[in-house]
């Protein structure tokens, strides 16, 4: 037996040294108290984790006694020894589990965990979590520059983003993003501007509903091409909250992402409403330019063959030939003379029909025109005149003018208004409406001629201005009439503009330079003219003409005139006879001859050699009409009371020869 008990003892010994040094190997330390609160085990662990001295370590140590020593070195902190060790003392023979972390003085984090053994006492946990500790403060730290750095590209974000709308804010253009889902994620203030929508409740927004079903059914094939992957830009009309029409160019950019799909849609939209008025005017005036130079060629032939065909007549009727012929010529004479106004119709439109432009009041001249229309208007239709009280002084040929407010009186007539108002105004022209225009920026007299008549569709107004075309009823109008109202305009360097809708009426508005020191050039060019005229006697005439039956019948004028008549059929031999002819009194060419010599060329040597009276022929006048001091200008056809008319009104140079006497007659 006592073999046994001593085996059996034995035995024991090894386990209880096999699990110490088991225990020895873990890295947490360990104690175990009885109910006493001493020590009954511990680990190698224990010791070294809490810095006891190893003397101090034994079974029946007292719990106090690690308790004191804690206290002494400081680490439970300040404050008075026997109190720390009672107070923690106390805590423990509660026999409650805990868990604490207490940092010692050295820094080391020690997580301490004490459970109850029933019937024995209770065991303790130590672990050193220091490293953890600061792997989870470097972490934190570390979460914490994380989020200062995020919150700060958070906010340069804002701010970026807060500029970037500023900057698409400021553009003149619609910028917007769509997804693949065609849902808004972004839009500028242009659209609020456009369409009333709020840019903070994008997904409020269809563009179905601000655009309309209509147009919106028309752009959706540029949008399917757009999600196709394919760049794509279209106009449209767009009816904007203010009332307005605009006209929109929209291009739409796909943005695709790696795998080539497409994600969503950069759209920018212009208003291209200003430039597609400014296209529209370009090729009305090209047009009008085009038809201008085929009329004024036309016209100028015409001239030519009306020229000789009322010179001949002009010249038969004179002869006193029996009655029953006049009776044909007169007629004949009547239409060629129609003719020739219908000629100077097709001139005015032109731009080519010679303007003799002067300082003029326009009030007079208006109020003149409307007192003799108003009897002949009918009966209830208002004509008045809004002037004000201020003389307005332009530059432009009074007796055109008269014409073009005829012409547009009447024309408000025809289209049924029963108000007429013409108004006169000063007013400056800005770049901007001059461009639109196609005039020169500046200081104009505008008259407007507004009625409330049945107005003009957008067809009617883009060839109101052509020749020959007319909404009348056939035989009641040629349809030159606006196109000469036109023609007037611009070569007084004004311009026109049409504001009329159906049903609504017409504006015509003409604008016209205004006159600068009006009164006095118009004062000295009047004694300029009576100082200089002198009593005309017989001379030698130069008449350069192409044409030959144009030259015989203007030839017989001038012999009829009193004048000795050489003759040139070009401009190279008429510069010969200049050279070598003396005593020539006056010089009457036509402008446009074949060869390299035209009609003003000979008119600038023949001033230059001292010819006492220079003046041109044509049938039309190439370019802008002639400044103060160039060579006048007679206009074909002409009778011979119309040419010596011309030549009487005639200033010659200082010193020139006397001109014959029947130009007085």
């Amino acid at each position: 037996m006592v073999e046994q008990a001593q085996a059996g003892d034995a035995a024991g010994h090894r386990r209880y040294a096999a699990l110490q040094a088991a225990l020895d190997l873990i890295d947490q330390g360990f104690s175990l108290m009885d109910s006493d609160l001493r020590l009954l085990a511990w680990n190698e662990a224990f010791t070294k984790l809490l810095d006891f001295p190893p003397e101090m370590v034994f079974e029946g140590a007292a719990f106090e006694s690690f308790i004191r020593y804690n206290a002494e070195r400081g680490e439970y902190g300040a404050g008075e020894v026997d109190g720390l060790v009672a107070q923690r003392v106390a805590a423990a023979r509660r026999f409650e589990t805990h868990e604490l972390e207490r940092v010692r003085p050295n820094g080391q984090v020690l997580r301490v965990r004490g459970v109850p053994v029933p019937g024995v006492g209770f065991i303790t946990l130590y672990s050193d979590i220091t490293a953890q500790r600061r792997a989870e403060e470097q972490a934190a730290l570390q979460a914490a520059e994380l989020e200062r750095r995020v919150a700060e590209r958070t906010s340069e974000l804002a701010l970026s983003e807060a500029q970037m709308r500023l900057i698409t804010d400021s553009l003149p253009a619609l910028i917007a993003y769509f997804d693949h889902k065609k849902a808004y994620r972004y839009i500028n203030r242009g659209y609020q501007e456009w369409f009333g929508l709020d840019p903070d409740r994008l997904d409020q927004i269809s563009a179905r509903e601000y655009l309309g079903r209509e147009i919106y059914a028309s752009i959706r094939p540029n949008v399917a091409r757009a999600f196709a992957g394919e760049p794509v830009t279209y106009e449209y009309e767009a009816h904007c909250v203010d009332g307005r029409v605009r006209m929109a160019r929209t291009t739409l950019i796909p943005e695709k992402a790696a795998d080539g799909t497409v994600i969503g849609c950069f759209e920018l939209t212009f208003d291209i409403s200003e430039l597609r008025r400014a296209q529209e005017l370009l090729s009305q005036a090209q047009k009008m330019e085009a038809l201008g130079q085929l009329t004024g060629g036309l016209a100028h032939d015409f001239n030519n063959m009306l020229t000789v065909i009322i010179g001949n007549l002009g010249a038969l009727r004179e002869l006193r030939m029996d009655e029953k012929v006049t009776e044909f010529i007169d007629p004949a004479l009547s239409a060629a003379r129609r003719g020739a106004e219908l000629i100077r119709a097709l001139l005015g439109f032109a731009r080519r029909q010679p303007l003799e432009a002067q300082a003029a009041e326009v009030g007079p001249l208006v109020s003149t025109v409307i007192n003799l229309l108003r009897r002949s208007l009918p009966e209830g239709m208002e004509l008045r005149l809004d002037a004000g009280e201020l003389p307005l002084w332009a530059w432009v040929d009074a007796s055109h003018l008269q014409d073009a407010l005829v012409n547009l009186v009447l024309n408000s007539r025809d289209a049924q208004s029963r108000s007429v108002v013409v108004r006169i105004a000063a007013e400056t022209l800005s770049a901007t409406r001059a461009q639109e225009l196609q005039a020169k920026p500046g200081h104009y007299i505008r008259i407007d001629v507004r009625d409330n008549g049945c107005g003009m569709d957008a067809a009617t107004r883009s060839r109101v201005f052509e020749p020959f075309f007319t909404t009348k009823r056939p035989g009641t109008g040629t349809g030159l009439g606006m196109s000469m109202v036109y023609g007037f305009v611009r070569q007084s360097e004004g311009a026109v503009a049409i504001d009329s809708a159906p049903g609504a009426g017409a504006t015509v508005t003409l604008w016209l330079p205004v006159a600068q020191s009006a009164v006095a050039s118009l004062m000295a060019d009047t004694c300029c003219d009576a100082g200089h005229r002198t009593d005309p006697s017989a001379a030698l005439a130069l008449l350069v003409e192409d044409d030959t039956e144009v030259r015989k019948v203007v030839r017989r004028a001038l012999v009829d005139l009193g004048f000795a008549v050489l003759e040139a059929e070009n401009g190279a031999e008429a510069l010969q006879m200049l050279e070598y002819t003396p005593r020539i009194q006056l010089l009457l060419s036509d402008v446009v001859m074949p060869g390299g010599v035209d009609g003003r060329e000979v008119a600038r040597q023949a001033q230059a050699r001292g010819v006492p009276r220079v003046a041109l022929m044509s049938g039309f006048v190439p370019g802008e009409q002639p400044a103060a001091g160039e060579v006048p200008m007679l206009c074909k056809p002409f009778t011979k009371r119309q040419l010596a008319d011309f030549l009487h009104r005639q200033v010659p140079a200082a010193g020139g020869g006397r001109m014959p006497g029947a130009l007085h007659g």
